[in-house]
């Protein structure tokens, strides 16, 4: 169930991002529910084998290279869900910075925990 919820807070924080930042569209809140699941299913996939991938220049560059690999997370969120749009790599990047603040906003205020890990 907190699953869920994840997913309608991640979903409205898409929804938020997309009206606030320009260069970003989104055509409905479906298309933003459908934009989370994706990124839920991206991060839980693909990132980490971006990551592993770039272990060096993610060392040189003291971490900072995760959110290039953020930003292209979004890209390709972008490409599979067809009411979602992003204008470049730039906008993905500060897309994926305003998401995670909004996202951390609204799971405070609602109070969304993270599972417990043991």
């Amino acid at each position: 169930m907190n699953f869920i919820i994840k997913l309608i807070v991640s979903a409205l924080a898409v929804f938020i991002v997309a009206h606030i930042l320009p260069g970003v569209s989104l055509t409905n809140y479906v298309s933003a529910l459908l934009v989370a699941i994706v990124l839920a299913f991206l991060n839980a996939v693909v990132k980490p084998i971006l990551t592993i991938l770039t272990i060096p220049v993610t060392v040189v560059t003291l971490g900072l290279f995760l959110l290039a690999i953020n930003a292209i997370i979004i890209l390709f969120a972008d490409k599979i869900v067809s009411g979602f749009s992003v204008n470049g790599f730039w906008t993905a990047l500060f897309f994926s910075i305003i998401l995670s603040f909004i996202t951390g906003i609204l799971n405070m205020i609602l109070g969304v925990k993270k599972e417990d890990q043991n």
